[in-house]
């Protein structure tokens, strides 16, 4: 098993120890992004508006007064507070451009031309600066200064459309998926840009939409419809064009998910079944064959799966070398041995609630893992130790800023309370 290195407070670092990241903007696929870089090791500054924050830290539930997902999604960052809307917080995002190797920014397209932010802007005063920005529909295109969300994105990508049964309206997933996938690419992009730049010392920006993310995931739409015109449509909860691949009721009422859409799976599959004439008919021996009797194997299935409750089908799965499933809440992953096992569910010391459960990090690393060592941080936690340490800013000046609103932190925050 990997060593654990997922505990609060762990004095080890991650993979990108070293690297400094500006996170500007708020809410989720930004942010997100960011979160998972300081999991390993990166320093993230974020930046937040004063008085009110990121909106994330009133989103979903509230312990007294902020959301737990913001401590998830905070974690392992320093809050500074600056309101950008003034010229010599502008000119601290300058200054500060020069210590970091990464601004992540999710703004409206044009918001950080207007205060003299952009890429263009800030490269003049480091040229090795990598940005990457997020946004609904791309920093150019007709759509650029359209209003844009995860949710949009997730309709204008395509999943939405997809996402369902098809005699009902096209549905979601109960997540933000469209801003976690982007998120992703957006991490991926900026650590092709470092990599990038370690070899010619150039800087870039990376420009990632919402909905293209989205788009990325879309599997052979496009060719299909290129092609043949087709155009794929809401199957519930099958796999169009793969077989058998379905989600079928036991006796208990729970459900299982069984994949044995693999030549050999499928045999396996009909001998634990006790339907070796199945197994053995050549209209089943291949996929194609399978998928133009979908239907007839959903119900062999789904008879089998329907008289024996949702342990003893998996037990009899597993022991066959079957692909097979049950779906879990949240609460069974809590008491689920392997998500512990992995580390998937750990405690972290929040100031005021104590210790609270939330995800583990993703991916694992032999030799340089991620940890969480502090949970999100209070609005403008930071901002004194980041201005007077990194920016050398004197404590005359500081106080001036503070007096000014030009900056926030935890003082001015509990006068302003």
């Amino acid at each position: 098993m990997l060593e654990d290195l997922t505990k609060t407070n762990n004095p080890k670092s991650g993979p990108l120890k070293g690297l400094k990241v500006l996170e500007m903007g708020s809410l989720i696929a930004g942010p997100f992004a960011g979160r998972l870089m300081a999991d390993f090791g990166a320093e993230v500054i974020k930046v937040e508006p004063p008085v009110k924050g990121d909106p994330i830290r009133k989103w979903r539930l509230l312990h007294e007064g902020t959301s737990l997902w913001w401590y998830v999604q905070s974690r392992n960052k320093k809050s500074i507070s600056l309101d950008l809307n003034k010229a010599e917080a502008q000119e601290i995002i300058r200054e500060l451009a020069k210590e970091v190797d990464i601004i992540i920014e999710n703004f409206k397209p044009g918001t950080l031309e207007k205060w003299g932010l952009g890429y263009e802007d800030l490269k003049k005063v480091n040229p090795k600066i990598i940005m990457v920005r997020v946004s609904g529909y791309g920093q150019d295109g007709p759509y650029r200064d359209k209003p844009g969300f995860g949710s949009i994105g997730e309709a204008m990508g395509g999943i939405r459309y997809l996402t369902g049964y098809p005699d009902r309206p096209p549905t979601r997933v109960g997540i933000s998926l469209g801003d976690s996938v982007t998120a992703l690419y957006a991490v991926i992009g900026a650590l092709m840009a470092v990599y990038h730049r370690n070899l010619t010392g150039e800087g870039q920006y990376i420009d990632v939409a919402l909905y293209e993310a989205i788009y990325s995931l879309m599997e052979s739409t496009v060719p299909e419809y290129d092609q043949f015109g087709v155009i794929r449509e809401r199957t519930g909860s099958t796999l169009p064009g793969i077989a058998p691949s379905n989600t079928y009721l036991c006796k208990d009422k729970k459900y299982i998910v069984i994949g044995a859409n693999g030549d050999g799976i499928f045999k396996r599959l009909m001998e634990a079944l006790g339907r070796e004439d199945l197994r053995d008919d050549p209209r089943f021996a291949s996929n194609d064959g399978r998928v133009q009797n979908a239907e007839f194997l959903d119900g062999v299935i789904g008879e089998w799966t329907i008289q024996r409750e949702l342990n003893e089908a998996l037990s009899i799965l597993d022991e066959c070398g079957i692909p097979a499933g049950s779906i879990y809440s949240v609460e069974d992953m809590f008491n689920n041995p392997h998500f512990l096992a992995r580390n998937m569910i750990c405690d972290m010391d929040v100031d005021g609630l104590g210790k609270l459960k939330v995800p583990g990090i993703v991916p694992k690393f032999s030799k340089t893992p991620g940890s969480i060592n502090w949970a999100g941080p209070k609005l403008g936690e930071h901002t004194e130790e980041v201005l007077k340490g990194k920016l050398k800013v004197s404590e005359d000046k500081y106080s001036e800023w503070k007096d000014s609103g030009i900056i926030s932190d935890q003082e001015s925050m509990k006068l302003k309370s």
